[in-house]
């Protein structure tokens, strides 16, 4: 062996300068990534709560019939955008006009015998007075009879009158006490049956006796059962799931369609339990849409935190008895306001993916609610006009019954 060989065996390996250089660039580089990293964690990152198992929800308002009935018209269908009040269905309303006819039979003929009721006030009145007069008419008639007796007895001594007249006499002042006794009976009875008569109407108008009013009752039910018989859109929105079909028969509360009006949606977005310690009512949220991608970006604010879990809602919610339970991270949805000019502006639907990120940075917000909604969360007043046409028909129907317009 040479000795240069022996000088390479014994001597240790100087290495490359240049790979040193580019290990200690790249140890370098990922000490500067690593604390540019923790300090955007704790600069920024630490104030922000992101997901992306968030979906647009709404409210998908059924329409359903408050009667049974054939359909003989479908006045909207999937897609289609429709005003609050405009018909959507209507039924055949046959057996419904049968019904009100016979309730405006039954309220008038109620009418006319209350009417009699009123009118029996004066007959009685009458009866009165006239048994009365059989009171006054039987007692003169006692004081005649108890004259002619008197006189008759002072007269029998001296055989002036017979026995026979005598016992004439006493016989017809007996008839008038039974006659004043059978008119005084006649008396009470009258009073009891005006009394009896005048307990019903006392006080009380003939349009406002109960027996007008539930007349009346009926006659609203079976208007507003006609009128049920087309069915109108409760709110502004669109058609979606149209089951109907033309010639069905649909019993009370069949689904028919669904309106969902897009002005009112909001984003559910399910975050993890470990995510939620520092989410707040109120905080702002800036969410995205598949449907429009990252450009487009929807300003929102957290109106709520839901009560639970997705499992504990299952319909098999997990337990360990039953051995449906597995330990893995909950979620739990928070309830994201969405800016309804935003919405008007780049619509939404119902069930579309959206990516939320909650600033969290303010903490001066509550966890949960702590007083009720102060006005109702959505309303309708399609409904009240339903029962004008109704009262006006009572009107009108009880003015003419009771003699007048």
């Amino acid at each position: 062996m040479t000795a240069t060989q022996t000088q390479a065996k014994t001597t240790p390996a100087t290495g490359n300068p240049a790979r040193k250089k580019a290990l200690s660039a790249i140890a370098s580089v990922m000490i500067a990534s690593g604390l540019g990293w923790a300090a955007y964690e704790w600069l920024i990152g630490s104030h922000f709560e992101s997901t992306d198992n968030a979906y647009v929800q709404g409210n998908v308002i059924q329409i359903t019939p408050h009667m049974g009935g054939t359909v003989t018209a479908i006045l909207a269908d999937d897609t289609d955008f429709v005003k609050a009040g405009q018909p959507l269905v209507r039924l055949d309303p046959a057996d419904a006009k049968l019904a009100l006819d016979q309730a405006r039979a039954n309220l008038a003929q109620t009418v006319r015998q209350v009417r009699t009721l009123y009118a029996n006030n004066a007959s009685l009145t009458t009866q009165i007075a006239l048994r009365e007069t059989d009171v006054t008419r039987a007692k003169a008639d006692i004081s005649r009879a108890t004259d002619d007796l008197n006189r008759r007895q002072s007269l029998v001594g001296d055989g002036a009158v017979s026995k026979e007249e005598l016992n004439h006499s006493q016989t017809q002042l007996s008839n008038a006490n039974s006659a004043l006794v059978a008119a005084q009976a006649g008396v009470a009875a009258a009073k009891q049956q005006l009394a009896s008569n005048q307990a019903m109407t006392d006080g009380i108008s003939i349009e406002q006796h109960p027996s007008v009013q539930a007349a009346a009752a009926k006659l609203r039910e079976a208007w507003l059962t006609k009128e049920r018989a087309t069915l109108p859109a409760p709110v502004d929105g669109f058609v979606a799931r149209r089951s109907v079909q033309l010639g069905q028969r649909v019993a009370a509360g069949t689904p028919l369609m669904s309106i969902i009006p897009l002005n009112q949606l909001w984003v559910d977005a399910n975050f993890k339990e470990v995510q939620l310690r520092h989410i707040r009512i109120g905080q702002p949220v800036k969410l995205t849409a598949d449907l429009y991608g990252k450009k487009l970006e929807y300003q929102g604010i957290v109106s709520g935190v839901g009560m639970g879990t997705g499992a504990a809602f299952a319909l098999l919610p997990a337990q360990n008895a039953t051995g449906n339970w597995i330990k893995v991270v909950q979620r739990v949805p928070v309830r994201v306001a969405l800016d309804v000019a935003q919405l008007a502006k780049n619509p939404l639907r119902v069930g579309l993916s959206m990516e939320a990120t909650v600033d969290v940075s303010q903490q001066d917000g509550k966890m949960l609610a702590d007083a009720p909604r102060a006005q109702a969360l959505v309303q309708t007043t399609v409904y009240e006009s339903s029962s004008d046409g109704a009262a006006q028909e009572v009107q009108k129907i009880v003015a003419a019954n009771l003699g007048h317009p």
